[in-house]
């Protein structure tokens, strides 16, 4: 990181950012081509923490995740615009975290079902969630595992 000043060390500040986040933007590349996607996720902290989502079962995503699965991930928080007097002056105030990782597809019913509670639990704050079989069997479910992971505030 470039300004060292603006780079969160403690990693429980980075978790607050992640548990906060309303949605996560996952980074894909296609033959040289970038891809960005806005998901819902879920967090599992732990010695290997992860992030989970869902999607459908066809798509551009999936077709890239089949040919590389290797993605960046980021997410924002604390967004303040802060006026100046003079045109290019004004800045912006927030907490972002920026990580890479492995992207796989959850296959076993009872994963699948930990990652959507997880997700859900992300949204609700609440554990356990009843699924429609239908709705498991059409989704995927996703498993980002955090290989790197940094954050970055700019506040004035």
């Amino acid at each position: 990181m470039r300004k060292k000043e603006r780079e969160i060390t403690n990693f429980k500040e980075i978790e607050e950012i992640i548990e906060k986040s309303d949605v996560c933007r996952i980074a894909l590349s296609n033959d040289n081509i970038p891809y960005i996607v806005t998901m819902n996720f879920g967090y599992k902290k732990g010695d290997n923490p992860a992030l989970f989502f869902h999607c459908a079962r066809e798509g551009k995503k999936i077709d890239i995740i089949k040919r590389n699965n290797t993605v960046c991930f980021q997410m924002d928080i604390d967004h303040e615009l802060v006026k100046a007097n003079m045109g290019c002056q004004c800045s912006m105030q927030y907490r972002s975290v920026v990580g890479v990782g492995k992207i796989s597809f959850v296959t076993k019913k009872e994963d699948k079902i930990e990652a959507l509670n997880i997700l859900m639990n992300h949204y609700t704050g609440e554990e356990q969630h009843p699924f429609e079989e239908e709705m498991i069997n059409r989704t995927y479910s996703l498993r980002l595992d955090i290989d790197e992971i940094s954050g970055k505030k700019c506040k004035d």
